[in-house]
């Protein structure tokens, strides 16, 4: 994760993790929502901002989290009482981080960073917090200024992102999820762990098949940037599967991306480019028709430009979604 020191637009440009490392997916992407009832039970769970546990009498019903966060929960059969976050596009449709939530059934206490409605959220009565955490950041998408206030009003826990393999930070929401109430050995839950492991086996199957120069990138109006594969948990997975992924040589201070201006876009050779397909990129149609230097790269010019999410959702269904679309561009790519 970015500094502080560092500009929103391009902290939003570095989310990522460092990551790599699990098997494990096959069917439906609909979960079973799970009916939280109080059963009086206990709930326990650790908030990896302070290393210690967060304990409740009772397992909470009334959990307000971040979108991302949110869509993992309920991946597993998880719902809760309202999200905050990325979670609609202007257009109404969902926000890629809002995975397979029913956003027009939510409530959302903000959909962009700096948005938080705490008296919206304080009327809800909520009894759990709940967002990814990046070290030199706090509860992800909460306003800082406000987030002594927020945290009176229910405890938080911070799941780590930035750090921890995508296998780890997987294992983290759905051991959540579970606290919560969720059957991780239900038929659709192994349906995604098994499916997650055949997404893995795709990738390195793909791989064996067919060697290709990839390169992973964002682009902005400033320029492109070339991601890090080591501290993007997706990528950091795609390389232990075996994808040859250029790695820039000179990223920037956090370790996240080099800044390539778009006079010299050109500097990497690679036979498939993977865009940052996150709200805020610039498309693939937008930089054909505006950059000249992109269109003229030879992967551009052979049609070998496919979707990556730097931010997946941390479930197994949606890890397994985000390795599928990393080995369907692998198969149709071409070595050039």
């Amino acid at each position: 994760m970015p500094l502080p020191a560092f500009d929103r637009r391009r902290l939003f440009a570095a989310t990522g993790g460092l990551g790599a490392a699990s098997l494990l997916a096959a069917c439906s992407d609909d979960p079973v929502p799970v009916q939280t009832e109080p059963d009086g039970r206990p709930f326990s769970f650790l908030d990896e901002r302070s290393g210690e546990d967060v304990k409740l009498a009772a397992v909470p019903t009334k959990i307000v989290a971040f979108t991302g966060l949110a869509a993992a929960l309920y991946d597993y059969g998880v719902e809760v009482a309202a999200v905050f976050g990325p979670t609609t596009l202007s257009d109404g449709q969902p926000d890629l981080q809002a995975g397979r939530l029913p956003v027009e059934e939510l409530t959302v206490l903000g959909n962009a960073w700096g948005e938080f409605d705490v008296e919206q959220y304080a009327a809800l009565g909520p009894e759990l917090l709940v967002s990814h955490y990046y070290e030199g950041f706090d509860l992800w998408f909460v306003p800082e200024d406000r987030l002594e206030e927020i945290e009176s009003l229910a405890p938080g826990i911070g799941i780590e992102v930035s750090k921890p393999t995508i296998d780890q930070i997987i294992d983290r929401h759905a051991a959540l999820a579970e606290a919560l109430g969720a059957d991780l050995n239900s038929e659709e839950n192994a349906a995604a762990v098994e499916r997650f492991g055949n997404a893995a086996g795709s990738v390195a199957a793909a791989v064996a098949e067919k060697p290709l120069k990839v390169l992973a990138v964002g682009a902005w109006p400033d320029g492109l940037y070339i991601a890090n594969p080591p501290t993007f948990n997706i990528l950091a997975k795609s390389t232990e599967l075996g994808v040859d992924l250029v790695v820039p040589d000179n990223p920037d201070q956090n370790n996240y991306w080099e800044l390539l201006s778009w006079e010299n876009v050109d500097k990497y050779d690679a036979d498939v480019i993977f865009l940052d397909t996150r709200t805020g990129n610039l498309t693939a149609e937008q930089l054909r028709a505006e950059q000249p230097t992109w269109a003229a790269l030879p992967a551009v010019e052979a049609g070998q430009v496919y979707g990556w999410n730097a931010e997946p959702v941390y479930s197994h269904v949606g890890g397994a979604i985000e390795l599928e679309r990393i080995a369907e561009g692998l198969t149709s790519g071409q070595a050039l």
